[in-house]
């Protein structure tokens, strides 16, 4: 890969990574595979990669594109030189440099240089200012979202080029930002290059220019939702508005993913788009939608009205004591009623260009039943389809409904005290201060801490330990947990919407809108899948007669396709499957943070993990202090502990608790610095103090003992640059890790410890929880290159850590994975996070994943084989229309029932 190209994602096939420079191959943290960090670019920001593949290695235009993959590369300068020659108005000049040693009149080009100049103002291209737009020209800048292939870039830029409207374009792939000038005016132009746009890649989305990183992404509320192949349509149109810079549904959560500057600015064109193509559509705030009444399915007198007129009709029809008419006329009626709510959509979607949903398959094959006269089929078929619908419906309503209960811990009400009154109240109106009443029995309402009162609380809600706690003044509560035993006085430390019960919920809910890439798989494979069967159909109710005769039954056999070609049960099962997955996963306190990392982590194949806070319990002691002559004990321990206040590491709160412990007076200090992985420095009263690592001393140049014996954790203090002493501290493993690192090594996976502690500490917690590869005294651009070394060599990764300084390798590990004992940064950044800070998380977690990633390729492989089978039964003969639609709602129920045990199965454990 060239120098100044953008880094693609680590697994990314494109032809700039695999073709002509598939050596140098990046990963998405821009590190090659010989472990060199590519050199930076000032001509813009480095750009969010995305893992989307795409594969141009057998395109025929490769080598026709060249010309445009150095152009998207190239710089503003030239860019301006190349909008200056499209123009026209310049000319070329020779600039002689004669060269020592080259003859007088030497015309190579390093003696001449043919420059541009402008036949305006006489200047470079590249410095030209002037005008040439005047009234004819319009120029715009875009910006351009999604693009991640250099390939694709190069292909957009050619293809906008060619636009007759378009006078130049010219596309930077480094600053996503695309130039036009148009002789037409640019809101007339817009709409060609997004159709251009759309042609090379769907996703890349072209808007007017801003900065990317102002744009916002809020989740909202489709209560309205009422068909999964609905929800791809409206997904469609959503994303094809102005100002979306990205849009993803989620049916089974009824959730909108939007991005834009200003999400809530595009609601009401949003909302009158959704409604052009499926009416009644809502996009509303979480309050609002829980006052949303049942769906308008449910109320639809036509089903009922149909169902009688077609059980009346059936009796009509096959009594011989009755004129057969009047039963073909009750069983019309029913169609009639029964398909009157399909026909509407019908005609709605084919005015929009929508021919292949479930409409218009369920309209043809029930015409085409009625054409070969088998009139109760036709009105059976479309009964059942409903009922189908309405069943589907209420099985996803009410697995979306017992996922959510599942993770919903939010109180209805609390008990505030306020003046010696007790007042039930609603949590939402409660703040910062107040302080609330827990009687034995009731879930801890929001986080705080215990003012009063002992008891034992069951942390299983939330931690997934089923061990109660031991609960006394003082002692911080999180929301969720229930209060076992005594009453209790807690005073609010966060509100309702910073809780934890809010935060898992929104967590879960948030993960659940994100599609993973096989979801958006089989939102591919269904617009496919569809035309596909039609085409089938067709080719069946056709051909076949023309050799065979027997129009009747292969035009039935065709209907028959059409019946079973409903996407529903692929469209429902896959969401279904992560957000039952990810449902699953929060019981146990582990939240991971969109469907795209549950894949992920079922792919690891290397575990790699922080030692302090993450495999040991981070509650260090100090065993021993050492001093060097002319300082007391206490001084020494008092001077680090005063330092090491203003550091959040584990190692210095053990020191500041043994200064306490040992009344050691505080010193106050001044241009405190910390050096992550490093240690600290500051000014105190004339002394400059120093208190980190032997590593961080030796390179300021102080002289340290390398003979140290100790196995554990040993912090250098130094006065003025001199050695004043060192602490020696311990820590030990967690009581769960050795047991997780052995069910990580029987899952085949390989472990390696990444710590910035010294040799011998590291060793000696590696040897007690049996990991063989250790790497100590890393800092953390240390801690990212072992990383990036270990995913090239041996596959993805996935990083456990806790601390800020863990955060650049969580960022770039396949899969990072935070304690929720750790840092905000930690947690921020990771991809998932382990609520019980528990080892053990970590093999559950990878187990999950695998069953859910399994479970819905289960769904999927399930529903196209049912599919498959019926089509083949009924080519041959066997199958009825009314077997195609039970397999279709069956499949579709069966689909949905294996995506719950996923939950079920959490709540056994």
């Amino acid at each position: 890969m060239h120098k100044h190209e953008t880094p693609h994602a680590h697994n990314c096939a494109c032809h700039a990574c695999h073709g002509t420079h598939g050596q140098n191959h990046q990963s998405r943290n821009g590190s090659s595979s010989s472990g060199e960090s590519p050199s930076s670019d000032d001509d813009g920001p480095s750009q969010p990669q995305l893992t989307t593949i795409h594969d141009h290695s057998h395109d025929s235009d490769l080598k026709a594109l060249k010309e445009y993959t150095d152009d998207v590369m190239k710089d503003e300068n030239a860019r301006k030189e190349d909008e200056r020659i499209a123009f026209g108005h310049y000319h070329e000049q020779k600039i002689r440099h004669p060269l020592k040693g080259h003859r007088a009149d030497c015309h190579c080009t390093q003696c001449e240089e043919l420059i541009k100049l402008c036949d305006q103002c006489g200047r470079s291209l590249s410095e030209c200012t002037c005008n040439f737009l005047g009234k004819t020209y319009h120029e715009s800048i875009y910006s351009l979202a999604h693009l991640d292939c250099l390939i694709c870039a190069a292909r957009l830029e050619s293809a906008l080029r060619r636009l007759p409207a378009v006078f130049f374009a010219s596309l930077s792939f480094r600053t996503k930002m695309l130039y036009v000038i148009s002789r037409e005016d640019m809101s007339h132009v817009l709409p060609s290059l997004k159709k251009t746009a759309a042609r090379i890649d769907p996703k890349i989305q072209i808007m007017l220019f801003t900065s990317l990183e102002k744009a916002v992404t809020k989740t909202y509320d489709m209560p309205t939702l009422d068909c999964p192949n609905c929800t791809l349509k409206l997904e469609k149109i959503i994303n094809q508005q102005e100002g979306v810079i990205s849009a993803e549904i989620s049916y089974v959560s009824k959730k909108l993913r939007l991005t834009a500057l200003n999400p809530d600015a595009l609601l009401p064109s949003l909302m009158e788009a959704c409604n052009a193509i499926e009416p009644g559509t809502r996009i509303v705030d979480a309050s609002e939608a829980q006052e949303e009444k049942p769906s308008a399915e449910s109320k639809d007198r036509t089903l009922p009205a149909g169902l009688a007129c077609y059980i009346l009709g059936l009796i009509l029809y096959y009594l011989p004591q009755v004129p057969r008419l009047w039963g073909i006329v009750l069983l019309l009626a029913s169609y009639l009623l029964l398909g009157w709510p399909v026909f509407k959509n019908l005609i709605r979607n084919i005015r929009h260009g929508e021919w292949f949903d479930e409409n218009v398959l369920m309209t043809i094959a029930t015409a085409g039943a009625l054409g070969v006269g088998e009139y109760p089929e036709a009105s059976g078929v479309l009964f059942f389809f409903r009922i189908g619908e309405v069943l589907e419906d209420r099985a996803s309503e009410k697995s979306r409904r017992q996922i959510t209960k599942a993770v919903d811990m939010r109180p209805d009400t609390v008990i505030l005290l306020r003046d010696g009154t007790k007042t039930t109240v609603d949590p939402s109106s409660i703040h910062i201060g107040d302080t609330l009443m827990i009687r034995p029995g009731d879930r801890i309402p929001l986080d705080g801490i215990v003012l009063s009162g002992n008891s034992h609380v069951d942390t299983s809600p939330i931690t997934g330990e089923s061990d109660p706690r031991e609960i006394h003044p003082g002692i911080s509560l999180v929301s969720g947990c229930v209060n076992l035993e005594g009453t209790l006085t807690m005073q609010v430390t966060k509100e309702l919407s910073e809780s934890m019960v809010t935060r898992i919920l929104d967590a879960v809910e948030n993960a659940a809108a994100t599609k993973p890439e096989l979801d958006r798989f089989i939102t591919r494979f269904s617009r496919i899948y569809v035309p596909v069967v039609v085409g089938i159909a067709l080719v069946t109710a056709i051909l076949p007669p023309l050799w065979m005769g027997g129009w009747k039954h292969w035009i039935y056999t065709a209907m028959t396709f059409l019946v079973i070609s409903c996407p529903c049960a692929l469209v429902i099962s896959v969401p279904l499957s992560f957000f039952a997955g990810i449902g699953a996963a929060s019981k146990k306190g582990i939240l991971f943070k969109s469907g795209q990392v549950i894949e992920k982590m079922a792919t690891i194949r290397n575990v790699l993990l922080d030692k302090t806070g993450t495999l040991t319990k981070g509650r260090f002691s100090v065993v021993r202090i050492e001093r060097e002559p002319g300082i007391e004990e206490t001084e020494l321990l008092s001077l680090a502990a005063s330092l090491e206040t203003y550091s959040t590491h584990p190692i210095a709160h053990s020191i500041v608790n043994a200064a306490r412990a040992r009344d050691c007076q505080a010193k106050p200090f001044t241009d405190v610095q910390e050096i992550s992985g490093h240690g600290l420095e500051g000014n105190s009263e004339n002394d400059h103090v120093c208190v980190g690592n032997r590593k961080w001393l030796l390179a300021r140049g102080i002289p340290v003992n390398t003979s140290d014996t100790w196995e554990g954790t040993s912090i250098y203090v130094a006065v003025n640059n001199h050695l004043a002493g060192k602490i020696c501290i311990a820590d030990t493993p967690k009581d769960d890790a050795a047991d997780a690192v052995r069910q990580l090594h029987d899952m085949g996976l390989h472990v390696v410890m990444l710590t910035g502690d010294t040799e011998k500490s590291a060793r000696m917690i590696a040897d007690k929880l049996h990991i063989d590869e250790v790497h100590a005294s890393l800092l953390p651009e240390d801690k990212l290159k072992e990383m990036q070394n270990t995913r090239i060599e041996k596959g993805p990764v996935l990083f456990t850590g806790d601390g800020i300084n863990d955060a650049p390798v969580l960022a770039g590990a396949d899969v990072g994975a935070a304690m929720g004992s750790g840092s905000d940064a930690a947690i921020t950044v990771a991809d998932t996070v382990y609520m019980t800070s528990q080892v053990s998380s970590i093999p559950e977690s990878i187990r999950l994943a695998k069953k859910t990633v399994r479970t819905a390729r289960f769904n999927t492989l399930f529903a196209l084989t049912v599919k498959a089978l019926v089509m083949l039964l009924g080519f041959a003969g066997y199958a009825s229309m009314w077997l195609a639609v039970f397999a279709d709602t069956g499949v579709t129920l069966l689909c949905i029932l294996f995506s719950m045990a996923l939950l079920r199965d959490s709540q056994k454990q």
